[in-house]
């Protein structure tokens, strides 16, 4: 099945179901500015949470947590296989110290940017 005039079912880990959700919860993609508009709409923009010399991001509890719960299944979807662009993002985070939380939480803002691209390239 392929959702008409959509695109997003190319991104790995996307399929009808969670296509019609980004696209259902999204609604006009043109009412968001940047990616990091979006990013802060779905709840994958990072707040810092640091505290003396460590710097450290956490969890953003705002957002639509259907899109996020969305761009979560997309994450875990690429996780599950190797060599897909998510797992290699993310083996790349862990090598560069991350824990498994906020290689995952860095993940799913990186899905975030990629579903904000296609949605504009559909708009188009």
């Amino acid at each position: 099945m392929v959702l008409s005039g959509s695109s997003l079912t190319d991104i790995y880990g996307v399929g009808p179901f969670v296509a019609a959700l980004l696209i259902g919860h999204t609604g006009d993609i043109t009412r968001f500015a940047t990616r990091h508009h979006y990013a802060a709409y779905n709840g994958t923009a990072p707040i810092e949470a640091s505290s003396g010399g460590k710097k450290r991001h956490r969890l953003n509890p705002r957002g639509n947590r259907m899109l996020n719960h969305a761009l979560h299944v997309i994450a875990i979807c690429q996780l599950r296989q190797p060599h897909t662009p998510g797992r290699v993002f993310y083996e790349r985070k862990l090598a560069e110290g991350k824990t498994k939380k906020e290689a995952i939480r860095a993940l799913k803002r990186r899905l975030s940017d990629v579903v904000y691209r296609q949605l504009v390239a559909d708009n188009r």
